[in-house]
């Protein structure tokens, strides 16, 4: 008992690099980085909109029973996307606010160096935004045009909020109001 509680000191003692939130993102880097090299970066970005669909969703309805509204406009739903991203360690601002389009940049991942080479996690942020976005301005259609995991210094994101009548320029994922 008593070589177990000296081992059990000596190792609390270590500064070691691991706890709880750099463990949770190296899980999701595997998970992404596995789905990607099994099925391919467009699949596993198919696996990852469903649970970033379903995570918009929550994280949509926090803030409506936060602020204790059914709705939020346009200038909300900005602030919203910066707060959320603020709130799990992301460095996001917004760029541009119009009622086309909100242009959001990044200067800091939430996901830190687990981002590096995994691509299709980029998709958490592109539905998140998107369900938020959709559901209370009626449509949102969002554009990954930079992002660090592609190895861009910071990213760059456009939330449309308007349908694109010309299909030749369509980027981006579509969200509609549920």
């Amino acid at each position: 008992m008593t070589q177990t509680v000296s081992v059990s000191n000596q190792l609390e003692s270590l500064n070691l690099p691991i706890e709880r939130d750099q463990f949770l993102r190296s899980i999701i880097r595997e998970l992404a980085g596995t789905l990607q090299d099994i099925v391919g970066i467009e699949e596993a970005a198919g696996f990852l909109n469903v649970v970033g669909y379903r995570v918009g969703q929550h994280v949509n309805d926090i803030y409506h029973n936060g602020l204790q509204l059914h709705n939020l406009s346009r200038e909300q739903v900005a602030a919203v996307l910066v707060d959320w991203k603020k709130r799990i360690k992301g460095d996001f601002f917004i760029i541009e606010e119009s009622d086309e389009k909100i242009v959001l940049g990044n200067r800091k991942c939430p996901f830190a160096e687990e981002i590096e080479g995994r691509e299709a996690m980029c998709v958490m942020t592109s539905n998140i935004f998107g369900v938020i976005a959709a559901d209370n301005l009626g449509y949102a259609r969002v554009e990954l045009e930079d992002t660090i995991a592609r190895g861009a210094h910071e990213c760059r994101v456009v939330v449309h909020l308007k349908p694109n009548e010309s299909s030749e320029e369509f980027t981006g994922q579509e969200y509609f109001k549920s």
